[in-house]
């Protein structure tokens, strides 16, 4: 990292994470958050419904700007490689009504879509503070994409518009320390790395420990070809004494429900709502994510803060993080995801629940940690006084 990078991150998370030091915190202002994603509907959609709950909490005035089913848009059409999900044309008049009605004092822009490039035109006019999260190189994506044409088309939009962002944010907060140096590369003045937050009813519901044998397993997420989905449902056919559950939507949807009605022991519950994935995670014994690109992995963390093991790819961004990394397990490069349940099955049930318990201690620090930086860059200062050279 260069000395001029360097000098442009603002404070640790690290220096957040020790849940015994009080919060000092300046006081907060009206904080509005722009979103391309519908609430909970998928990763960041979720991650930024957890933090306004968790900010309200702390006594906050938040509101979430965001796509809805039974607002009104301009346009909307699917988004390029997965039809199940959408990109919409935001109304104006929508927007400018609610900028002129909350005020913001500080614009929180989620997402690289039309909502965000015009929380980044709003912050300009208002003069409001402007911060951006890189939770997705969608750049990387858009790679997997089978037709040439959508992967050039797709690549030149998303680098153009993460570009703009990060030029116009007083700060932007990428999930790991990957993503901060690409958000660097692509121009950002002022860059930290942001925590992973979790769901309201995760950190209240009581705990239901690990105990016995390893017998269910759950995947969630998008049925899309960067999650190697294919991996799971090779894994339930090679152990048919586990229990697999698959939930989520995506492009490979019908692939996946064909594969489930021959297997006894994989069952497909399509998308579900937080709540219910709660469920899911606790009646599971581990949760798997064997990604070709994972920017950090929430659900892993989700995962962890029930108490359940954690297995994911070398590739997911949560195994950068030094807290959480020896409190899940990683597949090998040159293990099948068959073989690595399998190696995790053989491990003692009381070393397998002291794991479980290891990962719940340290998601809740995390997501202790993670709100109090929170609550220190939504200060209603400049942004550029929380900076110090890290």
């Amino acid at each position: 990292m260069t000395e001029t990078a360097a000098a442009n991150r603002v404070r640790s998370l690290d220096e957040y994470m020790d849940a015994s030091k009080a919060a000092t915190v300046g006081p907060i202002g009206r904080v509005l958050i722009v979103s391309d994603s519908l609430p909970e509907r998928n990763g960041v959609g979720a991650y930024y419904s957890d933090l306004m709950h968790l900010l309200e909490d702390e006594g906050c005035d938040v509101t979430i700007l965001c796509p809805s089913e039974d607002r009104p848009t301009i346009f909307r059409f699917p988004l390029p490689g997965d039809s199940t999900q959408r990109v919409w044309l935001p109304s104006l008049f929508r927007f400018r009504r609610v900028m002129k009605e909350v005020r913001p004092q500080t614009i929180i822009a989620a997402t690289p879509g039309p909502y965000g490039l015009l929380g980044a035109w709003w912050s300009r006019r208002l003069n409001a503070k402007f911060i951006v999260g890189f939770h997705t190189h969608f750049s990387s994506v858009t790679d997997l994409y089978q037709n040439r044409f959508l992967r050039a088309g797709s690549r030149f939009y998303f680098n153009i518009a993460d570009k703009i962002l990060f030029r116009c944010g007083d700060l932007v907060l990428a999930n790991s320390e990957a993503m901060v140096e690409l958000a660097e590369r692509l121009g950002a003045r002022k860059v930290a790395v942001m925590g992973t937050l979790l769901p309201r009813d995760s950190l209240l519901e009581p705990e239901h420990p690990l105990h016995g044998d390893l017998k269910r397993v759950v995947f969630a997420g998008r049925l899309a070809p960067e999650k190697r989905i294919q991996t799971v449902i090779d894994a339930a056919h090679d152990l048919p004494d586990i229990e697999f559950t698959i939930a989520g939507d995506g492009p490979l949807k019908k692939s996946v429900e064909q594969q489930a009605d021959t297997l006894p022991n994989l069952e497909y519950v399509g998308w579900v709502s937080r709540r219910d994935l709660l469920a899911q995670m606790d009646r599971a014994d581990m949760l798997v994510l064997n990604s070709v690109v994972e920017s950090f992995g929430t659900v892993a963390l989700e995962a962890m803060a029930r108490g359940r093991l954690a297995l994911v790819s070398n590739t997911c961004g949560i195994v950068e993080w030094p807290d959480l990394v020896d409190k899940l397990y990683q597949i090998d490069d040159d293990e099948t995801l068959s073989a690595a349940i399998r190696r995790v099955a053989r491990l003692p049930a009381d070393s397998r629940a002291a794991t479980g318990r290891a990962a719940r201690d340290a998601a809740l620090r995390l997501n202790r940690g993670s709100l109090l930086h929170w609550l220190d860059v939504l200060h209603n200062d400049e942004a550029e006084s929380t900076a110090k050279p890290s």
